[in-house]
């Protein structure tokens, strides 16, 4: 035992202990034997030690930073603390692709919210978590002056997300509706879909008319089948945004749409199967896609996934377009091109011809 470390001191060795002044106390040390079968002794008796003890004291802990922050976020100030926060609950529908009144939409992760607030749509809220702060110094040259940022914890983000693994970054986003001048404008190149259920593939075509320059899109029904809602949660992420940027006209019949735009002097082109693929049918002649002329203002139509454009539809088309395939290899080959992969080839080629003429 060493009584001369930090936290004792040495004072007075006698054979007997004294009564220990303030700051002292009194220790009795016995003799102590090594394991050597005691032939040495390190205390041949009993002895009194009075030691003054000396007290540290400990200055409490500064938080670190990671503590301070996630405070900050999900405990500070105006942080939303309850599930029944009126807040939350709008995301919660929003984000399920319940949209108020059809106008604001919820959107989710860093990519997406990036994407609405460079839309020049009206954000009308963020809500971040613990774990989403950290995107806020990426968004914030996007971040408009009085943008409303809310702020939870990541267990409550959770409940509201409509992904398995939330990034902590969503918004709710207030659309603009289009009209059908927003999409002639310019020399018109109009993506129009006919029956497309597939929510990733309706976002996947608003991706490529985007992408390849047209001037807007419109999703209708035909025959009591209808399109996927471009703005819901699976069509939205599919889109990356474009769903966002892009004008649209939603809800429209085909056959209404297609009388509209021939009167503006759009011609309208419909995406079919081959001839040998189809079997015999009435309506306009098909050609390739290079032969159609995609520099004059066009559309497109595409149909359903797996019955593709009814009879009477493709009929009321100014010309049909066939993606050619090639031979296959073995019995069973490719029976077709899915909506999504034969749009982003006809837009391709729009924009081929558009490009080669300027």
């Amino acid at each position: 035992m060493n009584l001369n470390s930090s936290s004792t001191e040495c004072l007075i060795k006698t054979g007997g202990p004294r009564y220990p002044l303030p700051g002292e106390t009194n220790i009795d040390v016995w003799p102590i034997q090594d394991g050597n079968g005691g032939r040495e002794i390190l205390l041949s008796a009993p002895t009194s030690f009075t030691v003054r003890v000396r007290f540290v004291r400990l200055k409490p802990m500064a938080p670190s930073r990671k503590s301070a922050r996630k405070q900050s976020v999900s405990t500070g100030p105006g942080a939303i603390t309850s599930r029944d926060n009126r807040w939350l609950k709008r995301f919660r529908s929003a984000l399920a692709g319940e949209p108020e009144g059809g106008t604001v939409v919820g959107v989710e992760g860093l990519r997406m919210v990036e994407a609405a607030l460079g839309s020049g749509l009206q954000v009308e809220a963020l809500l971040v978590s613990d774990s989403g702060e950290r995107h806020i110094a990426r968004l914030a040259p996007l971040l408009k002056s009085g943008a409303q940022i809310l702020r939870t914890s990541d267990r409550l983000f959770a409940r509201v997300a409509d992904t398995r693994t939330p990034q902590g970054i969503a918004a709710l986003v207030r659309t603009r509706p289009a009209t059908l001048e927003d999409l002639v404008r310019g020399t018109p190149l109009v993506a129009v879909l006919a029956g497309v259920q597939d929510p990733g593939n309706v976002g996947t075509i608003l991706r490529a008319a985007e992408a390849f320059g047209a001037t807007g899109a419109a999703t209708c029904s035909v025959e009591a089948m209808g399109t996927a809602d471009p703005l819901g949660p699976k069509a939205l992420r599919a889109s990356a945004g474009s769903a966002l940027r892009l004008p649209l006209l939603h809800g429209l019949p085909t056959k209404g749409m297609i009388s509209k735009l021939r009167a503006l002097g759009v011609k309208v082109y419909a995406a079919t199967k081959g001839q040998a693929e189809a079997g015999p049918r009435r309506g306009p002649a098909t050609m390739q896609p290079w032969e159609a002329d995609w520099k004059s203002p066009a559309a497109i139509l595409i149909g359903n996934e797996g019955a593709g454009l009814p009879d009477g539809i493709v009929e009321a088309a100014d010309a049909c377009v066939s993606i050619p395939q090639a031979a296959p290899a073995s019995p069973v080959g490719v029976e077709s091109l899915n909506a999504a992969m034969a749009a982003t080839v006809l837009l391709y080629e729009a924009m081929r011809q558009r490009k080669a003429k300027e």
